[in-house]
């Protein structure tokens, strides 16, 4: 895959990051000040020290392009309850692109592409998005919980775990379906 993305042009250059045997090239640019920002079908690669990482489509909450500047925002996954995750925003990278060319629409497509069910709750002290969301390479989908900032957490995890038994209950009853 990746001899095939360098003859059609896919991996810069001088690109330090290692593609996955199934991992296709979507769009790049060159960063100022060195490296590369690359969208693949696994995520979005980003300059860090002397070579690259991937942040998965999954795991960006948020990418933005304005004025020649992509902001994005990375989430970690602070805590699991049941089957789902807490998020925890990182703070935003901010990186300047010299010629964009296709990578804020890739960008845009893929982490929206990711996302296949969304829905906000109020809560104590704000509310919290619950995502369910594709994972690059992984079938199914993993339900992401994002607290608004100020959210009681005891709060959030209640509710969690209520969610997450009561998906899991309904795929084991889809499974059972399937089997009988």
């Amino acid at each position: 895959m990746r001899f095939l993305d360098r003859l059609l042009g896919g991996v810069p250059k001088g690109f330090p990051g290692k593609l996955d045997a199934d991992e296709a090239v979507a769009a790049a640019a060159t960063v100022r000040g060195g490296g590369h920002l690359v969208a693949t079908s696994h995520g979005l690669w980003v300059p860090d020290g002397e070579g690259a990482r991937r942040i998965g489509w999954h795991r960006v909450a948020k990418a933005t392009w304005a004025s020649g500047v992509f902001v994005i925002i990375e989430a970690e996954e602070s805590e699991t309850v049941g089957d789902a995750v807490v998020l925890a925003d990182l703070p935003p990278l901010k990186i300047v692109v010299e010629a964009p060319g296709k990578l804020p629409q890739a960008v845009h497509k893929r982490v929206t592409g990711s996302i296949r069910s969304r829905h906000h709750r109020e809560l104590p002290g704000g509310g919290a998005w619950f995502v369910q969301r594709k994972v690059p390479g992984q079938d199914g989908t993993v339900l992401q919980v994002r607290p608004d900032p100020g959210t009681d957490l005891d709060a959030v995890r209640a509710v969690v775990a209520e969610v997450s038994a009561k998906i899991a209950e309904a795929k084991d009853l889809a499974d059972h379906d399937l089997d009988g």
